[in-house]
């Protein structure tokens, strides 16, 4: 898994697949394996986008990403992730293609989701509307707020984003996210575990399963 899905997942995962789970009423365990599914196909078409409109280019590839970001990529929607997604949840019409970014690649992605999840096929479309402007986001954040700026974010999509899984998008979801044990493995399983730890329903703090109290504010679990 690349450096930004991990550090996404850390920083949004529990939030992000909470919301997703209450918004679409799926389970949030489901919920938080899209976003390990999703976000590489994101990067991946960045990285397409730079190739087709930037060639070799540095500047190119630079400006090509600020375009994208700065056309739909809002950091402002990391603070209020619940209502972007209520608001992409309601579009009767929602599009996995993401216009260009993703292509027929997005539809392919949204069959694949929905039967490997067992989610139906409007839900699984909707779920790459949804994250996709908070992956997004993250990025523009990433490079408005945290000191990397264009030439920053164009270099950590050229190392992080792979568009050849847009060929493929088959393969990289049957192979990551099959269900099979690997799926839980490294560093993906320890982050999916951490995030989905108990927590107390009064000041999420994170409990043990066993606990009947919370250490934190005592409240019964």
């Amino acid at each position: 898994m690349t450096d930004f899905i991990e550090e996404f997942l850390k920083n949004y995962g529990p939030e992000v697949s909470e919301q997703l789970s209450s918004t679409l009423g799926i389970d949030q365990d489901t919920a938080l394996q899209m976003i390990p599914a999703v976000a590489p196909m994101i990067l991946g078409g960045l990285k397409r986008q730079m190739e087709q409109h930037g060639g070799r280019d540095k500047r190119a590839r630079a400006d090509r990403v600020n375009h994208i970001l700065n056309k739909y990529g809002s950091a402002s929607v990391l603070d209020h992730i619940d209502g972007e997604f209520h608001s992409r949840a309601q579009e009767r019409s929602p599009d996995p293609r993401l216009g260009g970014l993703l292509g027929e690649s997005g539809v392919q992605a949204a069959d694949m989701m929905s039967k490997q999840f067992n989610l139906d096929k409007g839900t699984a479309m909707r779920i790459i509307v949804m994250l996709a402007p908070i992956i997004l986001g993250a990025l523009t954040n990433k490079r408005d707020r945290g000191g990397v700026g264009s030439r920053g974010i164009a270099a950590l999509i050229d190392q992080d984003g792979d568009d050849s899984i847009l060929d493929d998008v088959a393969g990289f979801l049957l192979q990551g996210l099959s269900g099979s044990d690997s799926q839980r493995s490294g560093l993906l399983g320890d982050l999916l575990s951490g995030v989905m730890q108990p927590r107390c329903r009064k000041c999420g703090r994170p409990v043990d399963s066993n606990m009947k109290f919370c250490p934190g504010c005592g409240s019964r679990l």
